[in-house]
C-alpha cells in the first residue's frame, strides 16, 4: 500500500498559516500552448486534445503563469527542482513569456531551492534570440528527432505535409552554437523500428549527441486512445521490434558506449539492478508523481492521461498541491500496482518493468486477464537479454567502481571461453566478437 503524503509547512513550523508543501518533490509538464503545434506530426497524441477546448486561444496567461510556479515553488520541498515546458510547441509562446517565467521562478523560490529549467521542443523555431535566453539560464533541451532524415521525415512533418529535418538540424545547430545543453528524444515507431543501429549511430556520430531518451509509439486505433479494445495504427512500434530495437542499441553501447553516451532507458534500467528507485515513472511501482497542466490551469493526473476522468481541477481555484493529493490522485497513482495482472506478478523481470506504463496496459495475458501492457514480449526480451551486463556493471559499482569497466570487461575476454555476460555462448560469438 502506498504511503500517504507527508505535507508540511513551507514557512517556518511556528507559523500560524501558509502554503503546503510536499516532503517529496514531484514533476509536472506544463503545455503553455497546449497541444497547439507548428507541426503536424502523424503519430502525435496531443493535436487531438484540442478538441477538449473548444474555441480556446491555447495561450497560457501572464496571470497563470504567475499562478502556476508560485504555488509549483511553494508545493514542491528544498533542494533540486524541475520546471519543466513542453506542448505541442511550447516555443510558440515567445521569448518574451520565458524571460518571465524564469524572472518568476527566481521570484518564487525559496534560498534553499535549485532551479532545473527544461523545454522539450521541435526546434523548427529556434533562433540566436532563444538559444540566448536557454544559454543564458542553463535550460535542458529535449529536441524531438526521429533518426536519419528518411526516418525522421517519414512521420513528423509540417501543416504542409512537408519534411522538417532540415529545419530541425539547423535549430540544432543554433542550441550547438550558443553552448546549450541538448539531449534528443527519439520516437521508435514502424518507420524507424528495423534501423536501431542506423538510428543509434546517426545520433551519435553524425549528430555527436550524448543523452538519448527512446519513446515507444503506442497510438491506440480510436479517437480518444482509451476506449477498449487492443487495435494500434500501423504507425505504433510492434511490441517484439521495440524489443529488438533496445537489445541491438544496447549490444553495442554496452561495449563502447558506457560513460559516454547516456541513453535514460538504460540508466533506467542499471537503477534497478541496484535495487534503486526508478528513474523513470513508466517503471515505478505506483505512479500519480508526474502530472500535466494545461494552458488554462486545468491540472491532470498525467500526460498520458489529459482526459476527462483524469481532470484533478484548476488551480486557478484549489491550490495545487491539494489537488495532487487529493484521494482522485492517490487513487490514479495506487491503481498501477493495484491492477496489475498475476501474470506481470510473477514475471522475472518484473523488478524492472512493473508493467509499464498504464496507458500501454490494454491487452490480454496468455490466460485471458486484462491489462497486460501491449509491449510486454519487447520488454520481457530486452530485461532478459540484458541481464549479464547489468550484473556485471552492479557489481562494479557496488564495490566502488565505475559502471564503464564493463566494456573492458566483454570485450576482451578469452575469445574461446564463455561470455562473462553469461548469455552461454562463446565470447567471441558474443560481446568479444
Amino acid at each position: 500500500m502506498e504511503t500517504p503524503v507527508e505535507l508540511g509547512r513551507a514557512r517556518s513550523p511556528s507559523a500560524p498559516s501558509g502554503p503546503l508543501t510536499r516532503s517529496e518533490p514531484f514533476h509536472l509538464l506544463a503545455k503553455p500552448t497546449g497541444p497547439i503545434c507548428n507541426l503536424d506530426c502523424e503519430y502525435c497524441f496531443f493535436l487531438s486534445k484540442e478538441a477538449l477546448y473548444p474555441g480556446d486561444r491555447f495561450r497560457m496567461s501572464d496571470e497563470l503563469l504567475d499562478t502556476y510556479l508560485r504555488q509549483f515553488m511553494e508545493a514542491n520541498p528544498d533542494g533540486e527542482i524541475t520546471i519543466a515546458w513542453q506542448g505541442g510547441e511550447p516555443t510558440l509562446m515567445g521569448v518574451d513569456f520565458f524571460r518571465r517565467a524564469v524572472a518568476l521562478a527566481e521570484q518564487y523560490r525559496r534560498p534553499a531551492q535549485q532551479v532545473q529549467h527544461t523545454i522539450q521542443t521541435n526546434g523548427t523555431l529556434l533562433t540566436d534570440e532563444w538559444c540566448d535566453l536557454l544559454a543564458e539560464h542553463r535550460f535542458l533541451v529535449g529536441i524531438s528527432i526521429d533518426g536519419p532524415p528518411a526516418v525522421h521525415d517519414r512521420y513528423r512533418v509540417d501543416k504542409r505535409g512537408q519534411p522538417t529535418s532540415t529545419k530541425v538540424l539547423q535549430g540544432l545547430q543554433r542550441l550547438r552554437d550558443h553552448d546549450v545543453d541538448v539531449n534528443v528524444l527519439c520516437t521508435v515507431n514502424a518507420a524507424n523500428q528495423d534501423h536501431p543501429l542506423e538510428v543509434y549511430r546517426y545520433f551519435r556520430d553524425d549528430l555527436d549527441l550524448q543523452h538519448i531518451q527512446l519513446i515507444p509509439i503506442v497510438e491506440r486505433d480510436n479517437e480518444t486512445g482509451f476506449q477498449e479494445g487492443d487495435e494500434v495504427t500501423d504507425r505504433s512500434v510492434d511490441p517484439r521490434a521495440w524489443g529488438a530495437f533496445l537489445c541491438a542499441v544496447f549490444d553495442e553501447w554496452v561495449v563502447r558506449d558506457v560513460g559516454t553516451v547516456f541513453i535514460q532507458m538504460f540508466d533506467a534500467a542499471l537503477a534497478s539492478w541496484l535495487d534503486l528507485p526508478a528513474t523513470i515513472c513508466i517503471f515505478r511501482e505506483t505512479c500519480g508523481d508526474a502530472l500535466a497542466l494545461e494552458h488554462n490551469g486545468d491540472l491532470y493526473s498525467c500526460d498520458h492521461f489529459v482526459e476527462p476522468a483524469h481532470l484533478l481541477g484548476n488551480i486557478g481555484h484549489t491550490p495545487m498541491v491539494e489537488l495532487l493529493t487529493s484521494p482522485q490522485q492517490v487513487a490514479f497513482g495506487q491503481a498501477k500496482a493495484d491492477t496489475l495482472p498475476a501474470y506481470c506478478r510473477s514475471c522475472e523481470v518484473r523488478f524492472a518493468c512493473n508493467g509499464e506504463c498504464p496507458k500501454n496496459r490494454f491487452t490480454l495475458t496468455p490466460d485471458g486477464e486484462a491489462g497486460l501492457n501491449y509491449l510486454c514480449a519487447g520488454y520481457k526480451a530486452f530485461f532478459t537479454h540484458i541481464d549479464g551486463p547489468m550484473r556485471l556493471m552492479a557489481e562494479r559499482l557496488r564495490q566502488g567502481g565505475f559502471a564503464d569497466e564493463v566494456m573492458g570487461v566483454l570485450t576482451t575476454a578469452p575469445r574461446n571461453e564463455p561470455c562473462p555476460c553469461g548469455s552461454g555462448r562463446k565470447a567471441k560469438h558474443c560481446h568479444a566478437g
